[in-house]
């Protein structure tokens, strides 16, 4: 006779939640990576580089230097830079906690399975955002290269703006997840870009952020991006305060947030 092995009973509390076994979630991304189309993974890193050669190189000839937040001059290229290294890290942890979650959870049925095991929703949503940071990682990783290669790192401070990246992509991604585990259709999934675009766009990504009035330099102020563009920014350009602690903190209350939501969502889809 053959036995057969059936998942531990979960018992409440958190021992319901977690099994303390999320990088089983990231090894099975990495094995299911392999048949990817890297042809469309590679290309959310060359966007903001095209901005950078555009824009940071091309325009930035013409602009000469800009004036940061912190009162300083910088070439144009060295403040777009940090700004699109941000980007990279946001779009590379986006894609992976929203249009890839979304697929998993509404098409190919893999959370209910995952959920028949011993893991809990907590290693579920955890191991999917960790597996989506490899993703920011990387495209951070290159475009620092490539800021490093054109002299765009203006102090030594600027490889700090790596683990400040893995950060922002690590918000980004419990944020996105949360947010599409409500959502039901296609549809509902334009409204990511149609936050995420404005929001590229305006957060002083660009161009330095007094260019506008105050009440819209206060909404920009609560834009996740705007802080995180300003924290490296700053590691990148040297330009530190302790007022970056606040941005720290704006990220870590994100993540927070997004794990809970996350976590409480999963469980009443498939638990509960």
């Amino acid at each position: 006779m053959t036995a057969v092995q059936t998942a531990p009973p979960r018992t409440g509390g958190v021992r319901a939640l977690w099994a303390g076994n999320p990088f089983a979630v990231v090894q099975r991304g990495l094995i299911a990576a392999r048949s990817s189309s890297w042809a469309i993974v590679l290309s959310g890193f060359f966007e903001p580089v095209f901005y950078l050669a555009s824009m940071g190189i091309g325009l930035g000839s013409l602009i000469g230097e800009v004036q940061t937040s912190q009162g300083g001059e910088v070439p144009y290229a060295a403040f777009i830079a940090p700004a699109l290294l941000t980007v990279s890290a946001m779009n590379g942890a986006i894609y992976d906690s929203t249009w890839n979650v979304f697929f998993k959870l509404n098409y190919g049925k893999l959370y209910e399975g995952m959920l028949a095991t011993s893991l809990g929703p907590l290693d579920v949503a955890l191991g999917e955002i960790l597996y989506a940071l490899l993703r920011g990682l990387l495209y951070a990783t290159g475009f620092m290269l490539i800021m490093q290669l054109l002299g765009l790192n203006l102090a030594p401070t600027a490889i700090l703006a790596l683990p400040a990246v893995l950060l922002v992509a690590f918000g980004f991604a419990s944020l996105g997840m949360a947010i599409t585990s409500y959502m039901k259709t296609f549809q509902h999934m334009d409204w990511i870009n149609f936050v995420l675009l404005p929001m590229f766009l305006f957060s002083a990504t660009l161009y330095p952020i007094d260019i506008y009035p105050a009440w819209i330099q206060s909404v920009i102020m609560a834009f996740p991006l705007w802080h995180g563009v300003e924290l490296v920014r700053g590691l990148t350009t040297g330009a530190l305060s302790v007022g970056m602690l606040w941005h720290v903190l704006y990220y870590v209350v994100m993540i927070g947030i997004g794990l809970v939501f996350t976590t409480r969502r999963l469980r009443a889809l498939f638990l509960d």
